[in-house]
């Protein structure tokens, strides 16, 4: 009488057994769990040709072995994809590979990475709308009017709806954070961004373009000192455009984490202190502080279950307990 209450039990385990990956930061303390809503690999569509999870659009071409191409070395193009659900995690780590490239020596405009309220608006600023609420990372590679600056230029702009992206100056005037990174168009190695956020504490942007599985870092933000206002509910997005001038500029996979701190105790029996990333005093949160919307499903998921498989496991016992009385 007992198999199929156990039997359920272990099929919920299963369903609540999330996998947990190593922060790939400096903190031993700081865990990540996946969020496939918000990631992209091959052979990035499903069976109907559609992606589950993504919608795409413009000039984006998907080859299922290669790329999510969001435009093509020709010129006049703008391509998009956009998560079809809203990235609810409180602290998160999205690293993304991609490839700018093309033939020519004289290149453009760019790409860009989006955490937004708008989604799926083709526009004027690297395919996509202006006047965005929420984050832009934008890695320019075409120099209009900034002096002194190299190019390939990164730059993060935070939109609140109403200020427009200063176009003809390579978003001078809307920068908050950047950095130059020069040989990241036709790079030798697997070219890669890094954003890491811990809500209201810090935002930082990681490259590798110079030596595989080496990191540049590109910026470091501290909420205390700098104004970090990603809305709560920000839908993830990639865009690119070209203009007279053209590149192909490929997203090759995108890997999204939710990002926890362990509750670890020293032997003294205080908390273990897990300010020890490379920005320094930045404190991290809690598995409840950090909790998304998943938390929350899977607890349900498993009460549900709980109910369900004691449910049929009474059944059963009744049902036999009926059929031994004859």
């Amino acid at each position: 009488m007992h198999i199929p209450i156990i039997s359920s039990l272990l099929c919920l385990a299963g369903l609540s057994a999330v996998p947990v990956n190593a922060y790939g930061g400096s903190n031993p303390d700081i865990k990540a769990i996946p969020l496939r809503t918000h990631s992209l690999t091959p052979p990035y569509l499903d069976s109907d040709f559609q992606s589950r999870w993504f919608d795409f659009g413009g000039d984006t071409v998907i080859r299922a072995d290669k790329y999510v191409r969001l435009t093509a070395d020709r010129p006049s193009q703008q391509g998009w994809i956009f998560s079809r659900v809203p990235l609810t995690a409180t602290n998160w780590e999205i690293e993304v590979e991609f490839e700018v490239h093309g033939n020519g020596n004289l290149h453009g405009d760019g790409l860009a990475l989006w955490l937004t309220k708008q989604r799926a608006t083709q526009g004027p600023v690297f395919g996509s709308t202006d006047r965005f609420e929420g984050l832009g990372i934008f890695i320019d590679t075409y120099k209009n009017n900034r002096p002194g600056v190299s190019f390939p230029y990164v730059m993060a702009m935070m939109g609140d709806g109403e200020t427009t992206y200063d176009q003809a100056h390579d978003g001078k005037a809307n920068e908050l954070a950047g950095c130059s990174a020069r040989g990241l168009r036709n790079a030798p190695v697997p070219t890669k961004l890094r954003l890491t956020y811990f809500q209201d504490k810090s935002l930082s942007l990681d490259l590798q373009y110079k030596t595989e599985d080496t990191w540049t870092n590109c910026f470091d933000l501290n909420a205390e000192q700098t104004k970090i206002a990603i809305p709560s509910v920000a839908y993830l997005g990639l865009s690119a455009e070209t203009g007279e001038l053209s590149d192909n500029h490929d997203i090759i996979s995108v890997k999204s984490e939710n990002l926890y701190a362990l509750n670890r105790h020293t032997p003294g029996g205080s908390k273990a202190d897990p300010k020890s990333r490379n920005s320094g005093g930045n404190s991290y949160p809690t598995p409840h502080e950090s909790g998304s919307w998943s938390w929350f499903f899977v607890k349900f998921i498993l009460f549900i279950g709980v109910c369900v498989g004691g449910y049929f496991g009474w059944t059963f016992y009744r049902t036999k307990v009926r059929a031994s009385r004859f």
